[in-house]
C-alpha cells in the first residue's frame, strides 16, 4: 500500500489523539511523520576557541514547549568574547543567541506568542529573553526595567542532562515553557537573523528621543561602523533622519555606512589629534558640530572624543559598552556641564523594543535600505570555529551560521 507523507500525517494525528497522557496532546507537523529526528546536532563551546558539534537526544516536549529547527544565527560580538575569554564562566556551553527556525512540534498549551499572535506548526519563530517571572516586565508595559539579569538562550547553562538544546547554534532548539517567543514568519531570513542586533538599536534610538533633542532635521553623528553603528543608522534614517555623519577608521565599513543611509563619512585615520578629526566631522555638517551623537564602539578613546562633535545643549547616547571595556577620560566642565549635554545610555532592549523592530526591518527594506548586505559571511554550523575566527579577525560585518 502507497501512503503519501499527508496520510501518514493524518494516521499520527490520529493515533495520537487516541493516546493518553501529555504526549498524545503535542500538535504534530509534517516532520513527526518520520522527519524530526532522534537526536540534534549542538555546537557545544568545550574549551576557549574551540566548538565541537555534538550529538545528543532531542528531548521530550513538554505540554508548554516548542520544539524548533533552527535555520540560521547570527554571530554577535557577545559570544566571540565568550569564545575568546569565557568571561561569564559557562563552558561547556551551547552559544547563539541571534537565532530563527520553523516550529514543528509544540506543546498543547502554546497557542500564542509573547504579543499575542497565534503560534502554528510551520510558523519562523525567534525567542527574546527568559524573564524568570519578573512582574516588572510584561509585554505592554516595559519602560520599568530594561533586560539586565534576564537569562537568553544562547548564555544558558549546560546544567540539565536531559536538555542540552539551550543554543541557537545548532539543528534543533527547545524552547520552554515561560519563554518569550516571537511569530516573525512574514519576515524573510535574513532580516530574522539580524533581529537582535536591530533591536539593541531600536531601544537606543528610543532612548536618544526620550531627550527631546532628537528630531527629523537634526544633525546626527554615528561614531563606530561596526554591524551595531550600521544598523543605528539605518534606524535613523528609516525614520526620516537625512543628515548623518558616519565616524570609523575602516574605509570599507564607511562604504557601507553610505549604504545604510549615512550622507557624510569621515575616517579618523585621515586626522591627526582630536582638533583636526572634530573639524572634519563639522565640515560633514556644512560646519556647524551635531545635535546629537551615537557611540557605537567599544573604545574608551571614543567616548572621550565623541563629546567634542556635539554641539551646546546637544545630547549623546552611549551604547557601545556592553562589557566592560576599560575608562575614559573626560572633562566634566567643558564636555558636559557647560554645554549642558543631555546623555542617555542604552543596554540591550526591552520586549517593547523586540517587536518594534519586526516593523522597522519591513520598513527599510521598503525604502530600499539593503540590510541584507549587512552579512558578509554565511557558515554552516560544522564550520562554526572559524565563523568565529572570522568574526575575532574582524574581517567581515555581520557573521551567520546558516543550516544547510
Amino acid at each position: 500500500m502507497n501512503m503519501n507523507s499527508a496520510n501518514i500525517e493524518e494516521i499520527v494525528k490520529q493515533v495520537l489523539a487516541e493516546m493518553t497522557g501529555s504526549a498524545s496532546q503535542l500538535a504534530v507537523s509534517k516532520a513527526a511523520a518520520g522527519d524530526i529526528p532522534k537526536t540534534a546536532h549542538v555546537a557545544m563551546l568545550t574549551s576557549l576557541e574551540n566548538f565541537e558539534v555534538k550529538e545528543f537526544p532531542i528531548p521530550e516536549v513538554g505540554d508548554d514547549d516548542v520544539l524548533v529547527k533552527v535555520e540560521g544565527c547570527g554571530v554577535c560580538g557577545t559570544d566571540a568574547h565568550e569564545f575568546k575569554r569565557d568571561p561569564f564562566g559557562l563552558i561547556p556551553v551551547a552559544l547563539g543567541h541571534e537565532g530563527t527556525g520553523e516550529i514543528v512540534k509544540m506543546g498543547k498549551n502554546v497557542k500564542a506568542d509573547s504579543a499575542g499572535k497565534p503560534l502554528a506548526i510551520g510558523d519562523k519563530v525567534v525567542t527574546c529573553m527568559i524573564f524568570k517571572d519578573n512582574p516588572d516586565i510584561t509585554m505592554y508595559d516595559l519602560n520599568k526595567q530594561n533586560v539586565g539579569g534576564a537569562d537568553v538562550y544562547g548564555l544558558l547553562p549546560d546544567n540539565d542532562p536531559n536538555n542540552h538544546l539551550k543554543g541557537w547554534f545548532a539543528d534543533y532548539i527547545l524552547v520552554k515553557g515561560g519563554s518569550t517567543i516571537f511569530n516573525v514568519s512574514d519576515l524573510d531570513l535574513d532580516s530574522r537573523v539580524l533581529i537582535e542586533p536591530s533591536a539593541v538599536l531600536i531601544h537606543a534610538v528610543e532612548r536618544a528621543k526620550s531627550t527631546g533633542i532628537l528630531r527629523f532635521n537634526s544633525r546626527v553623528v554615528v561614531q563606530g561602523c561596526g554591524p551595531i553603528g550600521l544598523i543605528c543608522i539605518a534606524v535613523l534614517r528609516t525614520m526620516g533622519i537625512e543628515n548623518i555623519v558616519a565616524v570609523d577608521g575602516q574605509e570599507m565599513r564607511l562604504g557601507f555606512a553610505k549604504e545604510m543611509g549615512a550622507t557624510g563619512t569621515v575616517n579618523f585615520k585621515d586626522h591627526k589629534g582630536l582638533e583636526e578629526l572634530t573639524k572634519a566631522v563639522e565640515a560633514q555638517f556644512d560646519g556647524h558640530p551635531a545635535d546629537f551623537g551615537f557611540q557605537c564602539t567599544g573604545a574608551p578613546g571614543g567616548h572621550s572624543n565623541i563629546y567634542k562633535f556635539i554641539r551646546n545643549g546637544g545630547g549623546l547616547c552611549e551604547l557601545g559598552f556592553f562589557v566592560n571595556g576599560g575608562d575614559a577620560t573626560i572633562n566634566p566642565h567643558f564636555d558636559i556641564c557647560s554645554k549642558e549635554l543631555t546623555m542617555v545610555g542604552s543596554w540591550v532592549y526591552t520586549l517593547r523594543d523586540y517587536a518594534t523592530t519586526f516593523d522597522f526591518l519591513k520598513r527599510a527594506k521598503a525604502i530600499g535600505i539593503p540590510m541584507s548586505k549587512l552579512i558578509t559571511h554565511r557558515y554552516p554550523l560544522e564550520e562554526i570555529n572559524e565563523a568565529l575566527k572570522t568574526n575575532l579577525k574582524m574581517e567581515g560585518l555581520k557573521i551567520a551560521i546558516i543550516n544547510k
